[in-house]
């Protein structure tokens, strides 16, 4: 059974030796990504070393940032986005309190998306912004998965971050036919490397299993996919640019929300 123990030793390394290629390559662009890591790995491991109180109130953080970049990206109206929020605390805070009626607390919060444009009478863009509100209440309350699945949900979210990465070099270095137009610069050589190395980094990790690499190999691609379809139906490369070197947060969790829902749906 693997724990937040067992794997913080691996993330430190990690971490190290992602500082020492950074630092050989000399891309500026890297070193300012690592050094984004560098802070953000040890305040998420404290977070999950601190139990399900600090695993939830970190996916209640992660999910409020996450819905202001993608009500932006939508051109959400504020008070679709304060309901959104709203709706993705309450999952996330039911998978804390009440284990077992987070769909319950996904029903209530559709509804009260619904009845946004309904009480406002919006006609004209009432269909688009419930459609919105529910997609992102969809894609963001699967945060509420990190609470009950706890060091798995870790040892996930850094097999999908290798695999991003490796996928990112490997298809810029391999080449050949890409992987959708929804993104141009991917390659199926790329994610097929990334898919491999996130098994790999899972088996290191004592985490591998059917559901696990599924969940890696193709839910993190997919969710890769997924957000760059709503920024290019948004005409923006980033989805924020508050978060050094890597653009928004959407842009470094995207692999790993499809990938929780994928795991969950196979588990």
């Amino acid at each position: 059974m693997i724990t937040v123990a067992s794997l913080a030793p691996c993330l430190g390394g990690a971490l190290v030796a992602g500082g020492v290629a950074a630092a050989v390559s000399r891309r500026r662009e890297l070193m300012t990504r690592w050094c984004a890591w560098a802070v953000g790995v040890p305040l998420v491991t404290g977070a999950f070393w601190w139990g399900p109180l600090g695993i939830a109130t970190l996916a209640v953080l992660v999910g409020v940032i996450a819905v202001v970049e993608y009500g932006g990206l939508l051109r959400m109206p504020r008070v679709d986005r304060v309901v959104l929020a709203a709706s993705v605390t309450g999952v996330v805070l039911t998978g804390l309190l009440a284990p077992g009626q987070e769909p319950r607390a996904l029903a209530v919060g559709a509804l009260a998306l619904a009845s946004v444009p309904l009480l406002a009478g919006d006609a004209d863009h009432g269909p688009r912004r419930l459609g919105a509100g529910l997609l992102g209440l969809a894609w963001l309350g699967v945060l509420a998965a990190l609470v009950p699945l706890g060091a798995r949900a870790l040892a996930l979210f850094m097999a999908v971050s290798v695999a991003d990465i490796v996928a990112y070099f490997a298809g810029r270095a391999l080449g050949g036919p890409k992987l959708s137009p929804l993104s141009p610069a991917k390659r199926w050589s790329g994610t097929l490397a990334g898919a491999a190395t996130g098994l790999a980094v899972l088996a290191v990790l004592s985490a591998l299993s059917l559901p696990m690499a599924v969940a890696a190999a193709v839910g993190g691609p997919a969710g890769d996919l997924l957000e760059s379809m709503v920024k290019r139906g948004a005409r923006v490369k980033d989805a924020g640019r508050w978060l050094a070197g890597s653009g928004g947060l959407l842009d470094r969790i995207d692999s790993l929300l499809f990938a929780l829902a994928v795991l969950l749906v196979l588990s």
